[in-house]
């Protein structure tokens, strides 16, 4: 199964730290779901690459459907970087793109406009730092 999460519809905010070459981790919020802990391995591209990026979405809908579309999705998400960047692909314009695949396999896509994601500033990586350690280090034992 490919989940879309583009359109706004169960992706309300996250972030993801990639300060750690070979890895990228953070907390993304579901419609359904709440708050999930993420640790994939690989690395953001351009802009973006090696940076902690922050996002929300204004168009969130907290469907309450999202909790039985997403039954099979993991918590935590471990798996592996595809695409992460704010210039994914020449042909289209420039927009936050976070694509992974989890350890069983499932892929995932979130899609954002312009302006709904950007680099964190020294304050705000301040904030998630302690989320981002805990996260290395509680998840890292479980990857592959």
């Amino acid at each position: 199964m490919a989940e879309k999460f583009a359109n706004g519809r169960w992706v309300k905010e996250g972030f993801l730290d990639n300060r750690i070459v070979g890895s990228v981790v953070g907390q993304i919020t579901f419609a359904g779901l709440e708050t999930v802990d993420v640790y994939l391995i690989g690395d953001f591209v351009g802009e973006i690459a090696g940076k902690v990026v922050g996002f929300q979405n204004p168009r969130f809908l907290d469907d309450p459907q999202a909790g039985e579309s997403l039954y099979d999705f993991s918590i935590p998400q471990l798996g592996k970087v595809s695409l992460m960047s704010f210039d994914p692909h020449p042909l289209l314009d420039p927009h936050p793109y976070f694509e992974w695949f989890s350890t069983d396999q499932q892929h995932y896509r979130i899609e954002l406009q312009p302006d709904e994601a950007w680099l964190m500033s020294d304050a705000q990586r301040d904030i998630v730092e302690g989320q981002a350690q805990r996260i290395r280090q509680e998840l890292a034992p479980l990857l592959p």
